[in-house]
């Protein structure tokens, strides 16, 4: 029995598993107005303040299961009636106002806000603009900032309150990381979910193609209890024909992005797609610094693709909810058909009742250790390294390895205004790297450790013998 981080994730984990359910029966369409009542049955609400709401919330959660609204291209969008329970003003006084005679706050206030009220100082909500001058004067702290947990957690700035008081997103800054889903408490925020696309391609395919599932190294990291061959083969259970690792697009990317390296002599990753966008819309002076490498889930991709004797769809699984959003480009639709993330998987398997403990193994055993290490921060780093070795290359990389957006923003900063002393920056959006992704099942400190002993259980020499041996389905 899997155990979740949190309620929340147990809720979107029981709502994906009753639609991947449907899905796969195709009942989906009859059930869609049901699902709700299993998830909440009452007649006592478990979460809200009545059955009703909850059921309301669960029906929205079903609709962004099934794809959410088409129109709206932003993979992270906010569920408005679940969106209320966090405070509404960002300024409290507190129990630790003394009501001094000083009073600062009274007096810095530009909109006259702050008044004396029954010996202690009081905010006019109508009137206060927000500026936390007040907290910032009192010699007490009493004056206290409330940063809802999706702005604190949203490190582009793209979220803020609209004049309903609920959470808005606003795509020209938005790089899809889910760092705001993860962070919110109450379940408001949720990735669109591509799964039923990926089922009804896994049902439909018959005689006319096959179907590939891309599996990115975090998953190394996911499942406790049973090996990576047996995952590999319940993924095989779900109905695709193949299993492949996208650590051997990695090993790809990784010759790839060390020639480009070498060829420019300045260059930022190209694998992580919150990253990418980050650079397109927050630092734009340095977009032509991109690498113009695929990511490894593309670039596997469209090798699979190509090379293949019959058609093929490929589906990408791993813990990034911002590979949605890559998988629109008009350079990389044409070899990603779908992409699942890990909690989305999870409720798959369940859903079809695999159990993955008594099942024999699939070998997994595609790429070298350098590409399977991508699946952390500083993998890229230590595989572009390699690569300028293995290939004798006269070149000297001082490279900058970015763990979270916060630290890709310092780094992106200083090499636009000529104050970085790198030459390579790899950029990762989510702390830890891929394996901190918002989708990811877990997030534990240990699961840069199982990245590592994944990669060394390869038998691969070098990252060229990982590419030079790669066949699909062997």
């Amino acid at each position: 029995m899997r155990t979740f981080e949190t309620d929340v994730q147990l809720l979107k984990y029981r709502v994906l598993k009753a639609v991947a359910k449907r899905a796969y029966e195709g009942t989906l369409m009859e059930s869609y107005y049901e699902i709700p009542k299993l998830i909440s049955p009452g007649p006592k609400p478990t979460m809200r303040c009545c059955v009703y709401k909850e059921r309301a919330i669960v029906q929205e959660r079903v609709r962004l299961a099934m794809g959410g609204d088409r129109r709206n291209l932003n993979i992270i969008e906010v569920i408005e009636i679940a969106c209320d329970e966090c405070p509404v003003e960002r300024y409290m006084v507190s129990e630790s106002c003394r009501g001094c005679i000083s009073q600062r706050c009274i007096k810095t206030c530009p909109k006259q806000a702050i008044s004396k009220k029954n010996g202690k100082a009081h905010i006019d909500f109508d009137l206060c603009i927000e500026c936390g001058r007040c907290a910032k004067v009192c010699p007490y702290g009493a004056i206290t900032e409330h940063v809802r947990p999706c702005e604190r957690s949203c490190k582009v700035g793209a979220i803020h309150m609209n004049e309903e008081k609920k959470a808005e997103i606003n795509p020209e800054k938005c790089i899809s990381c889910g760092a705001c889903s993860y962070a919110c408490p109450f379940g408001a925020i949720m990735d669109k979910s591509f799964m039923v696309d990926a089922i009804n391609i896994i049902r439909n395919k018959k005689e006319n193609y096959k179907t590939v599932a891309i599996v990115a190294p975090a998953i190394a990291a996911q499942f406790d209890g049973v090996t990576l061959g047996q995952v590999a083969t319940a993924i095989r259970q779900l109905g695709f024909d193949y299993v492949v690792e996208a650590a051997i697009g990695a090993d790809m990317v990784a010759e790839k992005e060390a020639e480009e390296l070498v060829e420019k002599g300045f260059l930022t990753s190209s694998c992580c797609p919150a990253f990418v966008d980050y650079i397109k819309k927050h630092v734009p002076e340095l977009a032509d610094k991109i690498s113009h490498n695929l990511s490894p889930m593309a670039e596997i991709g469209k090798f699979v693709k190509l090379g293949g004797e019959s058609p093929v769809k490929c589906i990408f699984i791993g813990p990034c909810t911002a590979k949605k959003a890559e998988m629109r480009l008009p350079n990389v639709d044409l070899w990603i058909d779908s992409v699942l993330t890990f909690e989305e998987l999870q409720a798959m398997i369940d859903a079809r009742e695999i159990e993955m403990e008594s099942l024999e193994e699939t070998s997994m055993n595609d790429a070298s250790y350098f590409g399977r290490i991508f699946g952390r921060s500083g993998g890229l780093t230590e595989a572009v390294l390699e690569v300028i070795k293995e290939k004798g290359l006269d070149f000297e990389v001082k490279a900058e390895a970015c763990d979270g957006i916060e630290a890709c923003k310092a780094a992106l900063l200083k090499a636009k205004f000529g104050k970085l002393d790198k030459n390579f920056i790899e950029g990762m959006a989510c702390v830890g790297g891929c394996v901190g992704g918002a989708a990811s099942l877990n997030h534990e400190p240990k699961s840069r450790m199982k990245v590592d002993k994944y990669g060394r259980d390869s038998d691969k020499e070098n990252v060229r013998q990982a590419i030079d041996t790669y066949k699909v389905g062997v």
